[in-house]
């Protein structure tokens, strides 16, 4: 399958300038193609890794990423998609949040071999570009009437009271000189971006049509939205889900997509699984067969949990995920089970009490898992009481420092499903 075709069938492709040239320059050879990233925090988010997905599939069809972080227009501001302008980031900030996203895109792409791929900051040549020579060199060739007829630029002309600034308005010959300085200085054809970039994007390939370049290719991505029409990638608390795991924990990123709708798990495969794609519609006709057994989520959380955090960190997402259903916690350390508390409910108990041993039954009533003391004993009598997960039926049982299921916590059950986490400080 062509590679353009294969992106199409995957969901990964809105918008296409000259299709028919850009699949024959992508079948004559390798394409150096490039993808810019706003930097406005230290961290890619879900919705990032639509972008990041694109740009492995075409590295691993053989062709040359560039990773262009927006060191420079990370400065100015984005109107595409804004109702607003935003607040500037400061040169601090701004530098910080380009080192993050550095160390993270670098998981993902490969920047060694043949096809390696290449990260840029646009602060780089934009700084030694003085003002004058912005308006002689780039300024001159995109009238005016051709950027306000861009949706990004046209819908905030049209909102009177909020208006574009001077700045938002120049970030669209901001990001098309980047096109053109990338197709002088490394050979870059093609720019890919989400499709509120079609504009920018767009302007690119004319500016170099204008100052003579070769012809540039542009295409987009549809945005990550929800069978419902809602941006995907935040929770139902409104938290967005990030790729740092100091962030986002990599259980809570395997819950988010273990807790995919069954009318949203199909097109989240295609975007971010590895699996074939013909793998993947087999997948999804089994789950139509049989959603409560949900296979179709459990590949989904595996497979990108795996590629964002690895394989150590799938396997404690969902051994911690496990442990809400009696799984072990062997192997299991604090930071795993840290995303539960905001589930189950916890306490703390002074590391001197555990030390000097403290009553099962007198834990169970300080915790609120049994009424009373009498109640507690009853419960443990009858089989219901449970201490990280394994049985403990002698109601004469004290726990002790040897009782820790990870360094400082204690998991205590009663019954099926009431939890209770006890954190020793």
């Amino acid at each position: 399958m062509h590679i353009l075709d294969e992106l199409d069938a995957r969901g990964l492709v809105q918008d296409v300038t000259h299709r028919d040239e850009l699949g024959e320059l992508l079948s004559a050879g390798p394409v150096t193609f490039y993808t810019g990233y706003d930097p406005t925090a230290t961290s890619l988010h879900l919705g990032s890794l639509f972008q990041v997905s694109v740009q492995a599939r075409l590295q691993q069809a053989g062709h040359r990423p560039i990773v262009l972080i927006g060191g420079a227009t990370g400065m100015i501001g984005d109107p595409s998609g804004k109702s607003a302008e935003r607040n500037l980031l400061d040169e601090d900030v701004l530098r910080a949040n380009v080192a993050g996203m550095r160390e993270q895109l670098s998981r993902f792409l490969d920047f060694e071999g043949e096809h390696a791929a290449l990260l840029v900051d646009n602060h780089e040549w934009m700084s030694a570009m003085g003002f004058l020579e912005m308006l002689r060199d780039v300024g001159k060739h995109l009238t005016v009437n051709y950027m306000i007829a861009k949706e990004s630029v046209r819908a905030r002309l049209e909102d009177r009271e909020r208006g574009i600034s001077y700045t938002e308005f120049s970030y669209m010959l901001l990001q098309a000189y980047d096109f053109v300085h990338l197709s002088r200085a490394h050979g870059c054809r093609l720019q890919v971006g989400g499709s509120d970039q079609w504009g920018n994007i767009t302007a690119g390939c004319e500016l170099s049509r204008k100052t003579g370049g070769p012809s540039l290719y542009g295409m987009t991505t549809p945005l990550l939205l929800d069978s419902t029409g809602q941006k995907m990638g935040k929770t139902s608390t409104g938290l967005r889900i990030w790729v740092d795991p100091d962030e986002t924990s990599p259980y809570a990123f395997y819950q988010y997509l273990l807790n995919a709708e069954d009318a949203d798990v199909g097109k989240l495969l295609r975007v971010f699984s590895w699996r074939p794609l013909d793998e993947i519609e087999d997948l999804i006709a089994r789950h139509a067969e049989a959603p409560h057994r949900r296979e179709a989520q459990k590949a989904l959380a595996e497979d990108v949990t795996r590629w964002v955090h690895g394989d150590d960190a799938l396997r404690r997402a969902i051994g911690a995920s496990q442990v809400m259903f009696g799984g072990s916690l062997e192997s299991l350390r604090d930071a795993d089970l840290l995303p539960l508390l905001s589930d189950v409910p916890s306490s703390e108990l002074p590391k001197a009490e555990l030390e000097g041993g403290v009553e099962l039954v007198e834990l169970l009533a300080r915790t609120g898992l049994a009424k009373s003391k009498g109640a507690a004993r009853r419960l443990v009598q009858q089989g219901g009481v449970y201490v990280n997960n394994e049985r403990r039926d002698d109601a004469a049982t004290s726990l002790s420092a040897d009782d820790l299921g990870t360094e400082t916590m204690i998991v205590l059950r009663a019954g099926k499903r009431s939890y209770h986490i006890v954190r020793v400080a």
